[in-house]
């Protein structure tokens, strides 16, 4: 049978595709007519080839829908960080030169912020639910056709990166004048490097918000292959857990701080459930501490595939095999992928030498949307830098270090946070941890380490002469933290990324960093 979702769905249009957040199931030929009604109803609205749709959408059929949309007509989607303030989303609504802005009504208040600031007319902004001088997001498909549109096209997804280092910029590549049937098509390849095939008994379960490069990438990916969507809107782990007995998953996009709260469940209700459909359960976006991989491989089984990669694209892979056997790494270069490692200076470092990782995807370029210098600046020889640090090993192998952002400099020496990190997640009175340098007057920086405890465990003074003396246990003395601090909660979102400038930046207040 054909790849691509729209090709699958006019030829099964009974299948299962998408689950929705509060359990309505919708076939293929369903969900096809609503992205064949949107692509009439916003060409209607006059848009062209090239154009934008900005949405601030929770994970649900309207982002899912937009996204067939868009792909199909030769447009690009910008989702947005639903947890920005107004003034942030106005400036990527207004930057991504959007043509048309849907948003939640769950959003309200920083939407309707956003919205006296941006040029845009009410006329093309739309509501899923009630935002005053927005229309509703129904009519925008009312009484269209939901028959295929002509002139279809290939669109693109132009997400916007994080903004750590200044304001988010959308990461932008040339559209493809090709069928989107095609184009999704060879997301079989991409999904291929994982073991996934285009069978029909595939489920793949999205736990993170759609609003992420990865997580919208292999849930369109799983779209386009024929397989079933479910999609969750606000992940909880044994929710998970009875959602894959349920559906029977077999695939997941996930990060390792959904395996560390996986871990916190009691035994009881972690062997509660059937887990036996899973198949591939892939990780990203952030390390993950070598003991908490090591402990989910030993309860789902060899299922836990990583990669790494970025917004502006990759990267690596690892299987559950090679990870065992080289333990930390995230993996050897896809196939038509390179990477290397460079000094300051721009000379390739030896192996196990750490320096700043560059990737380059075969022709897979991108620009940063309306800024070519930093474009330009994060390249080398073709090459692009996301600032992380690591090393190749002998074989190939990438170990990250951390970003070169978080790296502390104590004395002249180099120290990773997430090493640290990783340690200190050993501790069961630990539920979540940051570390980051603090400045000290005679060694330039400190480490200090911000700890959220395990449900059920006291802060403190005695909590943290604890976990000191855990961290003696194992760290080399300079690694070890100079102090602790206590946190009711970490400031990361949804996906697990730590904001960890929020936590640093306070103590730099008027001093500036060497980094």
């Amino acid at each position: 049978m054909a790849l691509g979702f729209w090709k699958r769905a006019e030829a099964r249009p009974d299948h299962l595709a998408l689950v929705t957040p509060n359990g309505e199931e919708i076939p293929a030929g369903e969900l096809l007519a609503r992205s064949n009604r949107l692509v009439h109803g916003l060409r209607a609205l006059g848009l062209e080839k090239g154009d934008n749709v900005a949405v601030v959408l929770e994970n649900g059929a309207p982002m899912v829908e937009l996204y067939l949309a868009v792909f199909q007509a030769g447009l690009y989607l910008t989702p947005i960080n639903h947890h920005l303030a107004g003034p942030e989303i106005a400036y990527i609504v207004e930057d991504s030169d959007a043509k048309v802005f849907v948003a939640s009504a769950r959003f309200e208040e920083a939407v309707r912020k956003a919205a006296g600031e941006i040029r845009l007319p009410e006329s093309h902004r739309f509501a899923v639910g009630e935002i005053p001088g927005f229309r509703p997001y129904a009519e925008i498909s009312e009484r269209q056709p939901d028959h295929l549109p002509e002139d279809r096209s290939a669109g693109a997804v132009m997400n916007y990166t994080s903004g750590t280092t200044g304001r988010p910029k959308g990461v932008r590549r040339k559209l493809a004048d090709l069928d989107p049937d095609l184009v999704g098509s060879l997301f079989a390849g991409f999904f291929g490097m994982f073991g996934v095939k285009p069978e029909d008994d595939n489920v793949h379960l999205c736990g993170s918000p759609l609003y992420h490069t990865a997580v919208m990438m292999f849930s369109g990916m799983s779209l386009h292959l024929g397989h079933t969507l479910v999609v969750m809107d606000k992940w909880t782990p044994e929710r998970m857990l009875e959602l894959i007995e349920r559906y029977r998953v077999t695939t997941s996009h996930m990060v390792p701080t959904q395996f560390h709260r996986l871990l916190l469940l009691p035994e009881e209700v972690r062997n509660r459930y059937d887990l036996s459909s899973l198949r591939c359960m892939i990780h990203a976006a952030a390390p993950c501490p070598v003991d908490t991989k090591r402990r989910m491989l030993e309860w789902w089984g060899p299922v836990i595939y990583e990669y790494y990669a970025a917004t502006e694209g990759g990267g690596t892979l690892v299987t559950p095999e090679e990870w065992l056997a080289h333990p930390g790494t995230v993996g050897r270069a896809w196939p038509n992928s390179e990477i290397r490692i460079l000094d300051d200076e721009g000379r390739d470092c030896p192996p196990g030498t750490p320096g700043t990782v560059y990737m380059k995807l075969g022709q897979n370029d991108f620009e940063y949307h309306k800024d070519r210098k930093k474009t330009e600046e994060n390249r080398r020889e073709g090459f692009f830098t996301v600032g992380d640090m690591g090393y190749l090993d002998e074989e190939g192998y990438l170990y990250l270090c951390d970003r070169k952002i978080d790296m502390i400099i104590s004395g002249g020496v180099n120290i990773y946070p997430a090493e640290i990190e990783s340690v200190l997640h050993q501790m069961p009175e630990i539920e979540d941890v940051a570390v980051f340098g603090v400045p000290n007057e005679d060694w330039g920086e400190e480490v200090k380490a911000v700890v959220k405890p395990a449900p059920g465990v006291e802060a403190g003074a005695e909590l943290a002469r604890r976990i000191l003396a855990f961290a003696g246990e194992r760290l080399a003395r300079y690694k070890i933290p100079k102090s602790i601090d206590f946190i009711d909660e970490m400031p990361r979102d949804p996906n697990g990324k730590l904001y960890k400038r929020k936590l640093r930046d306070p103590y730099w207040e008027g001093r500036q960093r060497a980094i």
